[in-house]
């Protein structure tokens, strides 16, 4: 699937045609468009997902939690990006503003979409098993699950920009001069001559010359005073065109670097470390922080579910964390 014809569905374009997203955001093009339909679909997705939810309590606490889920994305997303776009900048990244949210909402996108996938597996157990304990820890797996398939595409995506140099597009370009340098032709040296050399007459046929003693202690023509022979004359080249001086097989003439082809390039050795932009280092703890910045959202945005022991209420008292109530639950089982 091109991107000249979009699918109706963004989840559709991104899971077929994801190379075609991530041009599409390394060329910046349209990508107002794109924001505007993963942001749309996200919010749709995580309301049908979050009616789900609610739903064990009361009517009212699904309409709430409807409202809430998507507020938590959005909300967690607003307070990160900020973080994510700074620390490229200071690491010599060129990303802008509408690429990292693009990139981001990507991974939101895909997240959402994935959980929607399994409301009907929850709206089954809801029916077939209400058990509180039981269906709140089910549903934190299934957002967790699909987070981290999001979260995949994310890294995905920056290896893809890392790829087109806008991570490190220092120590890109400097490899690339490098091998430019590195792969300059050694075969031949053009010699340097006139700019237009007088024409030479084709020589005459010379008989083959008789023997002629020499001396003791002389040196004949054409030999050095080791009596190796010497190196021949360059011939003459036809009128308007440089001489060239013949290099030897393997030898490389001075100032050129021995020529390296990409396919003669030794394979990388297995375990051998590589080198990775502190850019995609920064995304992984940028991931560890939005988990952790959208937990405790979650956590102050509850309740979500509704605890059927307790009245209807909006928000709950702060007290505790997320990670103690999970364990708790665990415990309770």
């Amino acid at each position: 699937m091109s991107g000249d014809r979009p699918s109706p569905l963004v989840i559709e374009r991104i899971l077929r045609d994801r190379a075609g997203i991530w041009q599409q955001i390394v060329a910046e093009g349209d990508l107002n468009a794109l924001t505007g339909r993963m942001l749309a679909s996200s919010a749709i997705a995580l309301a049908c997902y979050g009616a789900v939810l609610g739903a064990f309590h009361s009517p009212l606490m699904a309409l709430t939690s409807a409202l809430k889920l998507p507020l938590l994305f959005l909300v967690t997303l607003a307070i990160c990006l900020p973080t994510l776009y700074l620390f490229n900048l200071v690491f010599g990244a060129r990303l802008s503003v509408r690429q990292s949210l693009a990139l981001v909402m990507v991974a939101i996108t895909v997240t959402s979409m994935l959980a929607v996938a399994f409301a009907p597996i929850s709206l089954f157990f809801l029916i077939t098993a209400p058990d509180y304990g039981f269906f709140k820890l089910l549903n934190v797996a299934i957002l967790t699950l699909s987070a981290l398939v999001g979260l995949r595409f994310l890294t995905g995506g920056m290896q893809v920009l890392n790829d087109h140099g806008l991570l490190a597009p220092e120590a890109t370009s400097t490899r690339a001069d490098a091998y430019a340098q590195v792969n300059v032709p050694a075969q031949a040296v053009p010699a340097a001559v006139p700019a237009d050399p007088a024409p030479t007459a084709a020589p005459a046929a010379v008989p083959a010359a008789e023997p002629v003693a020499v001396p003791a202690g002389a040196v004949p023509a054409g030999s050095t005073s080791n009596g190796a022979a010497a190196t021949p004359p360059v011939p003459a080249q036809p009128s308007g065109q440089p001489a060239v001086a013949a290099i030897p097989p393997g030898m490389v003439p001075p100032g050129y670097g021995p020529v390296q082809r990409p396919w003669e390039r030794p394979p990388a050795r297995r375990g051998e470390p590589t080198q990775r932009p502190a850019s995609m280092t920064l995304l992984y703890i940028w991931i560890l922080l939005f988990g952790f910045v959208g937990t405790q959202l979650a956590w102050t945005l509850r309740p979500f579910f509704g605890d059927p022991g307790q009245d209807f209420s909006f928000f709950r008292s702060i007290d505790g964390n997320f990670y103690a109530e999970i364990l708790r639950t665990i415990a309770n089982l």
